[in-house]
C-alpha cells in the first residue's frame, strides 16, 4: 500500500510521505471509515497497482463530506482503470450516505495539486469543482527570526503524555469554525490514531498555558522520510491554534517563532506550513508577516452527492 500510494502521489506532484507505521495506525484506529469495506485494491495479474479509500466527515455548518483518494501507479494510467476505480469508490460512498441523515448537504470531496496532473484532470472531467484552495508556505531562512514575546502571564511548558488529551481538546475547540474542521479527528480514536503516526513528535510542540488552561499551541514536526524522498531539510510548524478569546494578543506569532527556533536548533534549515487561503482568522497575512512565502497550491474539489 505504501509503495503504491507513494508512486501515485509523486506522479501527481503531491508531496507527501506515509510510512507503514502511519498506515498501521490508521487501520488500527479508524475514524469514520471501515478497514474491511472502505478500501478497494486494483490488482493486475496478482500485483497491486492501485488502491482507493474513502471516509466521511461532518464538517462545520453541518455539511457531510465524503473524502476519498484514488491511487494508481503511473504505468497503468491512460487505460481507464483510474476512472473505473473512481466510479467504484463513489458507489461505496453512496452506500454509506444512504445510512446517514437525509436533511444535510452532502458532497464527494478530494484534493489535488493545482499544477497540471492526472488526478486533477480526472476530477475535473468527472464534474468536480474547486471548493477551496490551500497553500504550502515555506520560510527558507531560520537565522533571522523576529522577536515575538509571549503575552504577560502566559508560559510555554514541556509537553508530557498526561497533557495530550487536554491539548487535543483545546486544539479541536479552537479549530471548530475552520473550513477543514473534522469532528472525528478530535475524538479519542482520532488522538490514538495520531499518536501512531511517525510525525507525532511532542518534544517539538509549543503549547501556551494560562495557569491550568491550554490557550494556544503549535504542533511542529520533522519528517525525515519526506526530507529524504524530496531532497530537502524542512521542518513543519503545523497545527497552529488559538482559542477565540485569546486571539489578537500575539500568541500565534510567538509560538510559530518558538517552533521555528526549535526546528532550527535540531538542524533544520527551512520551515513549512499549510494554510487555507480563506482562513477566517486571517492566518495567511500573519504567516507572510513572519517571512513565509507560497511554495505550492492545492485544490479541495467537491461534487454534490445525489442518491
Amino acid at each position: 500500500m505504501v509503495d503504491v500510494m507513494q508512486r501515485s502521489r509523486d506522479a501527481d506532484l503531491f508531496d507527501m510521505v506515509e510510512t507503514e507505521e502511519d498506515v498501521a495506525s490508521m487501520f488500527e484506529h479508524p475514524v469514520n471509515w471501515s478497514p474491511s469495506e472502505d478500501v478497494l485494491f486494483a490488482d493486475v495479474n496478482g500485483e497491486t497497482v492501485g488502491l482507493c479509500r474513502c471516509e466521511w466527515r461532518r464538517a462545520y455548518g453541518d455539511v457531510l463530506t465524503y473524502v476519498m483518494a484514488v491511487h494508481l501507479v503511473p504505468e497503468w494510467r491512460g487505460k481507464g482503470l483510474r476512472h473505473a476505480m473512481l466510479r467504484c469508490v463513489e458507489e461505496r460512498i453512496r452506500a454509506i450516505a444512504r445510512g446517514q441523515p437525509e436533511n444535510l448537504p452532502r458532497f464527494y470531496q478530494s484534493s489535488a495539486t493545482n499544477a497540471p496532473n492526472h488526478w486533477k484532470a480526472l476530477l475535473e472531467e468527472q464534474g468536480y469543482k474547486p471548493h477551496r484552495y490551500n497553500v504550502m508556505m515555506t520560510r527558507p531562512n531560520l537565522h533571522d527570526l523576529p522577536d515575538c514575546p509571549l503575552p504577560a502571564g502566559v508560559e510555554v511548558r514541556p509537553v508530557r503524555p498526561e497533557h495530550y488529551r487536554q491539548i487535543w481538546d483545546a486544539c479541536g475547540e479552537a479549530m471548530r469554525e475552520e473550513p477543514n474542521f473534522d469532528e472525528g479527528l478530535w475524538s479519542d480514536e482520532g488522538l490514538r490514531q495520531a499518536m501512531g503516526y511517525h510525525i507525532f513528535q511532542p518534544g517539538f510542540w509549543q503549547i501556551a498555558w494560562d495557569g491550568d488552561e491550554v490557550v494556544a499551541g503549535v504542533i511542529p514536526w520533522i519528517d525525515e522520510q519526506e526530507n529524504k524522498q524530496y531532497g530537502r531539510n524542512w521542518g513543519y510548524t503545523q497545527g497552529i491554534f488559538t482559542k477565540k478569546q485569546w486571539r489578537n494578543k500575539g500568541l500565534a506569532s510567538a509560538l510559530v517563532t518558538l517552533s521555528m527556533a526549535a526546528l532550527r536548533d535540531h538542524g533544520v534549515s527551512e520551515a513549512a506550513l499549510t494554510a487555507d487561503t480563506e482562513n477566517p482568522s486571517g492566518a495567511l497575512k500573519l504567516y507572510e508577516k513572519l517571512g513565509f512565502r507560497v511554495h505550492a497550491m492545492y485544490v479541495v474539489y467537491r461534487k454534490p452527492l445525489k442518491l
